[in-house]
């Protein structure tokens, strides 16, 4: 009998090493694997969902099961009236897997016996966000490169340096916000709308909550030409 398609992937989802400074990697990757389309792009709705997931500490490695079994169950249908062209239809999916595994450490606060990534990378990582930084942001960007100066010092604890840089990048969103025009501000939230509209009745208000302030925040400084500044970003 033939292996189901999908099925290695839910197996070495459970198995192999997660890295979760490749988080967002990881799951678009696995979604692509999943759908069967490489090619195919997340949209912004989507990436604004993997950072709510990211934000509530959801655990890779739920993420990647609650695909998979979505998607087992879309296979199942007897009729497919379409194909699933949006993360959100697996958001029920990570949701339960997450309550499954409740009380499980996050494989990201695990000691592990190397850093995901090198100094060097680090360091050219932070420097190139503060080379981004346009006028009226030169503090944020001066904090970066004095960051990148210490990057074999943040190897040891890289959950202190992305608590920083979640600061910075807070400060730098509150900076954004306050030159965005009412006029931008509802014509986000009507695209937004109309983006969760097939959704708002497979999320609760919390996720639906969460979601709606990453994708404001996501757009915000996409149109104002910011970086993100989280280690998860790290592609």
């Amino acid at each position: 009998m033939g292996t189901q398609p999908g099925a290695e992937d839910a197996q070495s989802a459970s198995t192999a090493p997660l890295n979760y400074y490749n988080y967002f990697t990881e799951i678009e990757e696995h979604f692509q694997r999943a759908r069967g389309t490489s090619l195919f792009l997340l949209s912004p709705l989507d990436w604004a969902l993997i950072e709510s997931w990211k934000n509530a500490e959801v655990p890779l490695e739920a993420v990647l099961r609650g695909i998979e079994a979505a998607f087992q169950k879309w296979r199942s249908r007897r009729v497919k009236t379409q194909m699933v062209n949006s993360l959100a239809f697996c958001a029920q999916a990570v949701l339960t897997e997450a309550q499954i595994m409740a009380g499980a450490i996050p494989a990201r606060r695990q000691q592990t016996s190397a850093p995901p990534f090198s100094a060097e990378e680090l360091r050219a990582y932070l420097l190139r966000n503060a080379e981004a930084m346009t006028a009226g942001f030169e503090e944020i960007a001066a904090a970066l490169r004095k960051h990148a100066q210490e990057a074999e010092r943040h190897l040891d604890d890289l959950e202190a340096l992305e608590q920083r840089l979640t600061v910075l990048e807070e400060k730098m969103i509150a900076a954004a916000r306050t030159a965005q025009t009412e006029e931008s501000l509802l014509a986000t939230r009507r695209e937004l709308d109309q983006q969760l509209r097939p959704y708002r009745g497979k999320m609760t208000a919390p996720q639906l909550s969460m979601l709606e302030k990453q994708y404001l925040e996501r757009h915000l400084l996409e149109k104002a030409g910011l970086p993100r500044l989280s280690l998860f970003y790290m592609r």
